[in-house]
């Protein structure tokens, strides 16, 4: 069985632009997508909302955490929606499942519904994060990858080709890692992925694979030639 989920970067919704949802951004994106189908794998994703609200920076400036973070929920939401659309436009096979219940948009997440899904052929889009407040949308990759049993996120970057011992955008002398263990990455304290979600995959044994999404055809590639990100694992 050739699982994955691939958690994508709400930023790449917005095509460059400071923020909302390109059309041409997302069909590019599900173009990537279809290709991973093509080669016979049963695809899971999640989305973040970065090009529509950050609950995170909103709670940093007063407003409170919960409702901030319930509202980066349902950016994740209309990003799913505009991918499945996209993806449907292809031919591909889409159900998209929320961790909150919107019966009239899309189905409820329901563990072995979406795992019937993926068995069927479907991309499963897996909206709403874990559901909860403070956890972010890598934590909820991390937590649907254990439930589904898939032992590969793919996590992709906008404009990041993996992880680097410093921020490249700051630290010219920045080294890139081929390979990092999740030990290392939480010892280090980098900031690829936040703790829960680095903890879930160590604990699991669930690979990620950090790549870079705005190079064409790197979601298939990535597959085969891991060196052109960064992979964490356990060993």
């Amino acid at each position: 069985m050739k699982r994955v989920i691939v958690k994508l970067s709400g930023e790449a919704f917005a095509g460059g632009n400071p923020a909302g949802i390109n059309a041409t951004a997302v069909r590019d994106i599900a173009k990537e997508i279809q290709a991973l189908v093509e080669i016979g794998y049963q695809v899971g994703i999640i989305i973040g909302a970065g090009n529509i609200w950050r609950g995170r920076d909103a709670a940093e400036n007063g407003m409170e955490r919960a409702s901030a973070d319930y509202m980066g929920m349902l950016g994740t939401i209309l990003n799913s929606l505009a991918l499945q659309n996209a993806l449907e436009s292809f031919g591909v096979k889409t159900r998209t499942m929320t961790a909150i219940e919107i019966p009239s948009v899309a189905e409820p997440y329901i563990r072995r519904k979406a795992i019937s899904h993926l068995e069927k052929g479907y991309v499963v889009i897996l909206g709403g994060g874990t559901g909860n407040p403070f956890f972010s949308t890598d934590s909820a990759a991390a937590l649907r990858a254990a439930e589904i049993g898939a032992k590969t996120i793919l996590m992709a970057k906008n404009g990041c080709d993996g992880v680097y011992d410093a921020d490249p955008k700051k630290d010219k002398n920045a080294k890139k890692f081929t390979k990092i263990t999740y030990q290392e990455l939480i010892e280090r304290q980098l900031q690829v992925m936040d703790l829960t979600a680095a903890t879930l995959c160590k604990e699991n044994d669930i690979k990620t694979i950090v790549f870079d999404m705005n190079v064409k055809g790197n979601v298939v590639r990535v597959l085969e030639h891991p060196e052109i990100g960064t992979v964490i694992e356990n060993n």
